[in-house]
């Protein structure tokens, strides 16, 4: 047993039972209880051991300003380690804590809980990965991607490659580079739709799990496809290694456009800094940097606590991620209680709470999403930010692209299903 699920089993103890085989109510203290999946000590504990604090950090920053319509939100937390059988627990802990929203982190952790979060009718949030077709509300009513799918992700990418070719893609060549697995293989259908509609010629390049060897890849993309530009859609090690040997063959980054797992701080680093990577493009579904209204509002928290802003908030990119994931699930416990002040929110309370959130935008920080019975993904909307100068500079506001055809390829895959 690790020690976050120590403190979690002690808090369940501390609070005098468990709501077991109830609907999920929040507690009746007053608390509204988020659960909260993380990896801190897993394999992508990279990610979780600075995107969990920034989800931490706003659930903190509202509860000192009295809560949410005056209730103290409980964020539980329990690190899974990125082990589906400990994340099935994780989710059922906190049910029986009586956790109204769900925060699940993992593609694997989604599609092992789906069937879960529909029969209890909890509202669990996968932003930036698990399927894309859950932006489908009506299908999948209790799953809230809340961010750009990778559906969304790569019909961005091709948008981007276009208005970066001059506004035509007849004739060019676009390399797809991907972690060969179900997540780096999902956008290759609609990536094809729009080869077929914009008249490019593509080319998909599977990278091997870990991803730390592409070197082969890399250089059939640059010398012998002469690929015009590249979508790369890699995790982990992958990025990193990527960058380095885009460098290597003499690519120009300035064609390389990442999904958004290849897109922090920790990536560039592992290439080998900022200088190495200066051109490099990458998709956010979050602000990045640290000139936004609420992380000053969180620094101005720890000031007045008498300690230093913590480490994490360095690592704006995921850490951002966290704070923007905290802030959409207390929105949608604020939307619940304006119904229910009293606080006996459920979860299909926060169902509802989720799906009236709209333009909500923590001053930049979340895009300005509209999310709705039909449609839980709220626009597939991104950024593109540019390695340059030594730091992450935004090129691009938020946008989306080619939402018919992403509609599209939901509305078939309801079909088959």
């Amino acid at each position: 047993m690790n020690r976050y699920v120590a403190i979690t089993m002690a808090l369940m103890l501390a609070a005098g039972g468990l709501l077991a085989g109830a609907p999920s109510y929040a507690q009746s203290k007053g608390e509204i209880v988020i659960g909260v999946q993380c990896d801190r000590t897993g394999a992508t504990q990279i990610v979780g051991t600075v995107l969990c604090p920034g989800f931490h950090d706003y659930i903190s920053l509202v509860n000192s300003k009295g809560g949410v319509e005056g209730h103290k939100i409980n964020a539980l937390e329990i690190d899974h380690e990125y082990k589906v059988p400990q994340g099935v627990e994780a989710y059922e802990r906190h049910k029986k804590e009586g956790a109204v929203t769900m925060a699940i982190y993992g593609t694997p952790h989604i599609y092992a809980l789906a069937a879960k979060l529909t029969e209890d009718r909890i509202p669990g949030t996968s932003p930036g990965f698990g399927s894309a077709a859950a932006a489908d509300g009506i299908k999948y009513p209790y799953i809230f991607p809340i961010a750009a799918t990778y559906w969304s992700q790569g019909t961005a990418g091709v948008d981007f490659a276009k208005k970066q070719l001059g506004g035509n893609l007849k004739g060019k060549k676009i390399a797809y580079l991907f972690y060969d697995n179900p997540a780096g293989r999902e956008p290759i259908e609609v990536i094809e739709d729009l080869a077929t509609k914009e008249g490019f010629q593509l080319k998909t390049f599977a990278v091997p799990p870990p991803a730390v060897e592409m070197g082969a890849q890399v250089l059939d993309i640059a010398q012998r496809f002469r690929a015009d530009f590249v979508i790369a859609h890699l995790f982990g090690a992958g990025p990193g290694v990527s960058i380095k040997e885009f460098k290597r063959v003499g690519y120009p980054l300035r064609k390389v456009v990442s999904f958004v797992w290849g897109a922090a701080e920790a990536n560039i680093e592992a290439a080998g800094g900022f200088s190495v990577a200066e051109g490099y493009y990458a998709m956010q579904f979050a602000g990045v940097g640290t000139d936004y209204p609420v992380l000053n509002e969180i620094r101005d928290m720890y000031k007045k606590q008498g300690k230093e802003p913590p480490k994490e908030m360095a690592s704006t990119v995921f850490y951002n991620r966290g704070v923007l994931i905290a802030a959409l699930h207390v929105e949608a416990i604020r939307n619940a209680l304006k119904a229910k002040p009293d606080g006996k929110i459920t979860g299909e309370d926060a169902k509802k709470g989720f799906e009236k959130i709209n333009n909500f935008t923590l001053g930049g920080l979340v895009p300005p999403l509209k999310i709705t019975p039909q449609d839980h993904e709220g626009g597939g909307l991104i950024q593109i930010w540019q390695v340059k100068g030594g730091k992450f500079v935004k090129i691009t506001d938020w946008f989306s692209a080619y939402q018919d055809v992403v509609a599209k390829h939901i509305k078939e895959s309801g079909k088959k299903s």
